[in-house]
């Protein structure tokens, strides 16, 4: 189940975290989840990854990810 996102300044930026407690993304899957259209669900479209990257960027930010088998954890900074 996800957390709630959680924000906080460090320094000039703001970083969001949101996690959960899943199974985790395979290692295979973590090199593709930013791809455009890659998903490994039958009725993913493969967008929503790519695009929040894509909007982070052009915000001059970053988001990164971290995945074992206790879950996994996305991290946003924003300037």
């Amino acid at each position: 189940m996800p957390s709630l996102p959680n924000a906080e300044m460090v320094g000039d930026k703001v970083e969001i975290t949101v996690s959960d407690n899943g199974q985790g993304i395979s290692p295979e899957a973590m090199d593709k989840i930013f791809i455009p259209f890659y998903s490994t669900k039958a009725n993913g479209s493969g967008i929503g990854l790519s695009l929040c990257r894509q909007i982070i960027a052009r915000h001059k930010g970053k988001i990164s990810v971290q995945s074992d088998k206790s879950g996994t954890r996305f991290r946003i900074e924003l300037p």
